[in-house]
């Protein structure tokens, strides 16, 4: 997934702490409270695009990836949007991040409001989830944007043995797809995220204990060592996801399915973000319906 077209190759001298030229305000998901909250720790560009800024922190803090982004990019759960234009910074440049601000570019952000990157969604029946599953699945199958991985191994057997609730070939199979595919968020990164959100909230809307089960064991396989597996800016949000932390996009799906709004309008506006990275996503939330119609069918 990314929120721009090509990192800049300008150069820019880096920012020492409290050496800021103006400063600018934000809002926040909640994934970075703590960060945010934490003393100043320095951090480096890793990406920078025309609507959005990837920074690494030196921190054992998760997520350790923040993304500054602008008004009109995917509202990742580890951002904070900024309002005014985006700081022109260069890849390797230096920043920080803690005591309540990010610097920047010479410029220090700080929230002046936060949002629940994982809202709850509230008590579901399980048979409302089981009937949108037909409905979710037709979506899919119509819709022209694929799957990365679409028809790979690992990911059939990671949506099977998730619906039959078993643990070993949910986690076999998910260890395969961590990092695997292109991009700063490689495609079975995105398929896991979107089933270990979709298993967390749904499970726990319609009380299926098993579904928050593997959603919690799945999350610490894949994100164990994510960092050296994957790329950072994907480690942070599996770690994010293993939270039940997730874009706007897709809790907007998840909504659907519970709901509270129209479904098909969520997942088209899902299905725009990035080449694969909303169909991988997508497809995560369906194999995460699946899999929590499936066990409240057998009483799990």
């Amino acid at each position: 997934m990314t929120v721009g077209a090509r990192p800049r190759a300008r150069r820019s001298r880096g920012v020492q702490p409290g050496h800021v030229r103006a400063h600018a305000t934000g809002a926040a998901g909640t994934a970075l409270r703590a960060l945010l909250e934490s003393p100043r720790r320095p951090a480096r560009v890793l990406a920078a695009f025309p609507a959005g800024i990837y920074l690494e922190i030196r921190t054992e803090l998760e997520p350790h990836v923040v993304a500054v982004l602008s008004g009109d990019a995917v509202r990742l759960p580890n951002a904070m949007v900024i309002n005014g234009p985006m700081p022109r910074v260069a890849v390797g440049e230096e920043a920080w991040v803690g005591d309540g601000s990010i610097e920047l570019g010479g410029l220090g952000l700080r929230a002046h409001r936060w949002w629940d990157a994982a809202p709850p969604l509230g008590p579901v029946e399980p048979a409302l989830l089981a009937s949108w599953l037909p409905v979710l699945s037709g979506l899919c199958e119509r819709s022209p944007r694929r799957p990365g991985l679409e028809g790979n191994d690992a990911a059939v057997r990671l949506a099977l043995g998730c619906a039959e609730g078993s643990l070993l070939r949910g986690v076999t199979a998910a260890e395969q797809l961590v990092g695997l595919g292109p991009g700063l968020t490689p495609s079975g990164d995105d398929m896991i995220a979107g089933l270990l959100v979709a298993l967390r909230h749904l499970g726990t809307a319609s009380g299926v204990g098993r579904a928050v089960w593997l959603a919690d064991w799945l999350a610490a396989a894949v994100t164990f060592e994510a960092r050296e597996r994957t790329t950072p800016i994907s480690a942070a949000l599996l770690h994010c996801a293993a939270r039940g932390e997730a874009c706007g996009e897709v809790l907007a799906v998840l909504r659907g399915l519970a709901g509270r709004q129209a479904l098909e309008p969520a997942l088209h506006r899902l299905f725009q973000i990035g080449h694969t990275s909303g169909a991988d996503l997508a497809w995560g939330v369906r194999a995460g319906l699946a899999a929590v119609a499936g066990l409240a069918g057998a009483g799990r």
